[in-house]
């Protein structure tokens, strides 16, 4: 067989992370070395798999329906693995774990360290997620378990879900912002006229969700909490902040909150996993948020 599924790894880590390079420092190998296997792959099935014609490498047509099977191929390999290590000592080779870059990491942290004095032997993966990222996470297979989901599940079924609580939002804006001199509760009309920090939603196959935006205002898009949090002490706009985000920039005069009247469409915070799937790893941490001090630490919320 010329495939084979380091080949698709490789694949699968090129066009994630857009280069080369960047998919040997997350498969620890060496640049050169992905290039060689690729080539030997271009070789066997005597095709071309990438555009090398511009700075970057691109995948060709055949690369990306490569890629879309064998990524398929992929998860078929890993939930395998996984159900064949589950029938044998019941812990799984891998748990992965999609949490909401809302969500503080000291509690999560705290978490894994008293995960990994089981000793089960199961390896963690972690992605952060934003908005309905985490419900597409679970739903695309990506993650075995999501802790910080928001709003309504997806349709379909196929999975169990908890509250794990309610966190504080507040609107912050810079001092030196014009609605830091408006008066308050600040009205739809007046933000409409100034710019929106908000971090994009991470979803790959579920509708993209927005959240604490109004239809027609400009918005600046950023990859994560932390640059929408420097955007905003910056000036650029305005925006919900989680309260343990923006706790050390108003402490701090670099932030200051601002009461609207239409607040953040909140709610409750949810985790959730796959009904049906439950090996000893994801059995110990669905055991360990059922405790209500392990939903407040991972939430930021003091008991």
């Amino acid at each position: 067989m010329k495939l084979s599924l380091e080949a698709l790894q490789v694949l699968d880590a090129i066009e994630r992370n857009g280069s080369f390079a960047a998919a040997a420092a997350e498969l620890h190998r060496v640049p050169s070395a992905l290039t060689y296997q690729v080539q030997k792959l271009e070789q066997d099935l005597d095709v071309l798999l990438f555009d090398r014609r511009g700075h970057r490498a691109v995948l060709t047509a055949a690369g990306r329906e490569l890629l879309k099977e064998g990524r398929n191929l992929l998860r078929a390999a890993d939930e395998l693995e996984c159900r064949v290590r589950r029938l044998a000592t019941g812990w799984e080779v891998e748990l992965r774990i999609a949490v909401d870059a809302s969500l503080p990491l000291d509690g999560l942290l705290a978490l894994l360290d008293a995960f990994y004095r089981e000793d089960g032997g199961t390896r963690l993966r972690l992605s952060r997620e934003v908005l309905g990222g985490t419900w597409d996470a679970l739903v695309d297979r990506r993650a075995d378990l999501v802790i910080g989901a928001w709003g309504e599940a997806p349709a379909g079924g196929g999975y169990s879900a908890r509250p794990l609580g309610e966190m504080e939002w507040v609107y912050a804006v810079a001092p030196h912002h014009p609605l830091a001199r408006e008066p308050e509760p600040l009205q739809r009309e007046t933000l409409l006229r100034h710019r929106a920090i908000a971090v994009g939603d991470t979803s790959r196959r579920l509708p993209p969700r927005t959240s604490g935006l109004h239809s027609g205002q400009d918005v600046l898009t950023v990859p994560d909490l932390e640059t929408k949090l420097r955007a905003q002490i910056a000036g650029l706009g305005g925006g919900f902040l989680p309260r343990h985000v923006a706790q050390a920039a108003l402490d701090a005069g670099q932030l200051v909150v601002k009461e609207v009247e239409e607040e953040k469409p909140g709610g409750t915070l949810y985790y959730a996993w796959r009904t049906g799937e439950a090996g000893k790893a994801l059995k110990w941490f669905l055991k360990r948020l059922e405790q209500a001090e392990t939903r407040r630490s991972l939430i930021g919320h003091r008991a």
